[in-house]
């Protein structure tokens, strides 16, 4: 018996000493209450999070400094092994993860047409099954229930619904919002009887008080797309014309455009309220704070129904808002708030980040220069991106190569750059896309390849998520699109396999987890996949609308010999030389300094290259992303 017990007393000795080593790593068992949220205490990460305390530089502090500097103490090696581990840096770590690397390239190497003909036909079937129920049973009403198979309008009993009732202004939302969807899935006919029907069924002449910058992106934005593709000789869909159309759609987004003006009024500062009323204009009871993407996000759409109709009026006014709020960014860290005072000028909102409340205001810097050619914008895209990267960027140096945690963009003080929180926000998934789109394309595998890995634990992405706690701060999922349109840019820039495989699984996710009996329903919460009876708009003019591209090699809009650019909401528009011809003399003649120089600044390139060529051709049918980079990865948000 004597045996037994020293046989015993050894197991619980090594589990013992097993336990010690994982809760100090940041490597064993996680703790859950019901939720299957892993909350390790990852000394890792405390370190990413007080890193500034010991005036450390972010480009070469390592979340996982504190696991290297025990580099394997207890373990017994050899001198030959242990020489071995000291020439190579990457072992100490990143070695953890060396395991079955081969499971990643299997899995993601390769992408067979046949399969790829089906997830086409699965998006465009997923796109008809919202679309055709919200005409059955929800048109002329704003959105489908789709749970109930019912229409839903503004919330008129309660004004105080922001939720609600700054999206849904009374005036068919979806059906306008989809009208370019029609034609990138092909369907012509489709297309022309739904322009007859906002044509004949819509106005704007309604009681109804709307946000600014969704009224913009949704509704304005996609008449005008609309229309340029009606009356585009050289547009790729073929003959979509209508018979008898007078430019019908560009007069309602002229009149749309009109009833938003008077939020520029009255301000002292030159940035929009957030609301208006289509009828009276800005409400007597309205606040007077908004936030940086809502103010700063008008440019395109106005931008462009100014150069449509020769009034420079909308330009200018939009235009003129995005140079107030650049005014106002921190003279130490070049960042910028995200809610502002439009009278005063001062920031409410500190929190500098790439999520909600600032994402489409750095998008628009770009898409703006990239669309009308105005160099101040790139000027403006620039600074902003260098800020970015020199404030918000944590991880190593590189993507795809060295030791150290992958690039992580976090939410900071815009004076002074400190971390204010550890939660990023699922709208911030569209950063990879704007990373593409400005030829950073190793930056935005990392990035994409991090919200990658929380919707594969998820099934979908919340609304917020903790990266130091490996948990969802907000729960819910709204059918967002943004992981799916920098998937479809990744995959253009690579034409890597890996991104079709992202979409087939984003695919899947949904008709398992969102599918109900009249449409695709938002996600109450991500872990135990209730539901709420509300399908938003961009699910069918962004979220199908990506995730049909992706699997369209042969789209009318890839084959095409002109460029095509997405709005913020998906509405497809041509880069088009006519866009960059002004009827009118420079708005700002470079008054109050807004773009004076605070250091040495290149000029910007030609905005018709495409700097995707850095990605080198023998990556371009490897993995976009090493194994071992992202085996770290599904273990930083959980996935073992």
């Amino acid at each position: 018996m004597q045996w037994r017990s020293i046989v015993v007393g050894l197991v619980v000795l090594r589990l013992s000493l097993s336990c010690v080593l994982w809760l100090a790593f940041g490597l064993g068992p996680s703790l859950s209450w019901g939720f299957n949220f892993q909350l390790s205490f990852n000394l890792h990460k405390l370190d990413l999070l007080f890193r500034e305390e010991k005036g450390t530089d972010p480009s070469d502090h390592s979340w996982s400094q504190r696991m290297r500097d025990h580099e394997h103490e207890e373990a017994a090696t050899t001198c030959a092994q242990r020489a071995e581990e000291e020439e190579s840096p990457l072992r100490s770590y990143l070695s953890l993860f060396d395991g079955n690397k081969d499971e990643y390239v299997r899995r993601y190497s390769s992408f067979p047409d046949t399969l790829k003909a089906k997830m086409k036909d699965m998006a465009r079937d997923m796109f008809y099954f919202g679309y055709d129920n919200y005409m059955k049973y929800a048109f002329p009403e704003d959105e489908l229930n789709p749970i109930d198979c019912e229409g839903r309008g503004p919330d008129v009993s309660n004004p105080s619904n922001i939720n609600i009732n700054d999206v849904l202004g009374n005036y068919s939302l979806t059906l306008i919002d989809t009208l370019d969807t029609l034609l990138v899935l092909g369907n012509v006919t489709e297309f022309q009887r739904a322009v007859r029907l906002v044509i004949d069924t819509v106005s704007f002449d309604k009681d109804s008080t709307v946000q600014v910058f969704e009224a913009n992106i949704r509704i304005l934005g996609s008449l005008i797309s609309a229309h340029i593709l009606l009356t585009d000789p050289k547009h790729p869909f073929g003959k979509v014309g209508v018979e008898g159309y007078d430019n019908e759609l560009l007069h309602l987004a002229h009149d749309l455009a009109v009833r938003l003006l008077p939020a520029f009024e009255n301000t002292s500062t030159g940035i929009p309220y957030p609301r208006v009323n289509l009828k009276t204009g800005v409400p007597p009871d309205s606040i007077n704070e908004t936030c940086t993407a809502g103010a700063g996000s008008l440019l395109v759409e106005f931008g462009i129904l100014s150069r449509l109709i020769g009034d420079s009026t909308f330009e200018w006014v939009a235009r003129r808002a995005v140079r107030a709020l650049w005014n106002l960014r921190s003279n130490k860290t070049g960042l910028l708030g995200n809610v502002v005072n439009i009278q005063t000028g001062q920031w409410v909102g500190k929190q500098s980040g790439l999520g909600a409340g600032m994402d489409s205001f750095y998008e628009y810097l770009l898409k703006s220069y990239i669309l009308f050619g105005e160099k101040e914008d790139y000027k403006m895209f620039q600074a902003a991106y260098e800020s970015i990267q020199n404030h918000l960027r944590r991880g190593r140096e590189f993507c795809n190569e060295g030791e150290g945690d992958p690039p992580l963009y976090v939410n900071v003080n815009m004076f002074s750059g400190e971390i204010m929180n550890t939660w990023i926000d699922s709208l911030q998934a569209f950063f990879p896309g704007l990373q593409v789109l400005n030829g950073d394309v190793d930056n935005a595998i990392c990035l994409h390849a991090f919200y990658y890995a929380i919707w594969k634990r998820f099934g979908a992405l919340p609304e917020r998520y903790n990266w130091q706690l490996q948990a969802p701060d907000v729960l819910f999922y709204p059918l967002r699109p943004e992981l799916v349109e920098s998937t479809y840019l990744l995959y253009q820039a690579t034409k890597n396999p890996f991104y079709l495989h992202v979409g087939m699984d984003i695919l899947q996710s949904l008709e398992k987890n969102a599918k109900v009996r009249c449409g695709y329903a938002t996600l109450h919460h991500v872990v135990d996949k209730s539901k709420e009876d509300r399908m938003e708009s961009f699910f069918l003019s962004e979220t199908c609308k990506y995730l049909y591209l992706l699997f369209d090699e042969d789209n009318p809009l890839h084959k095409s010999d002109n460029k095509y650019i997405f709005t913020t909401e998906g509405h497809v528009v041509p880069i088009d030389n006519r866009f960059r011809e002004k009827q009118w003399n420079d708005l700002f003649p470079c008054e109050d300094g807004a773009l004076a120089e605070r250091g040495p600044s290149t000029l910007p390139p030609p905005s018709n290259i495409s700097n995707c060529n850095r990605i080198p051709d023998e990556r371009r049918y490897t993995l976009p992303l090493k194994s071992v980079y992202m085996k770290q990865i599904d273990h930083m948000v959980g996935l073992f």
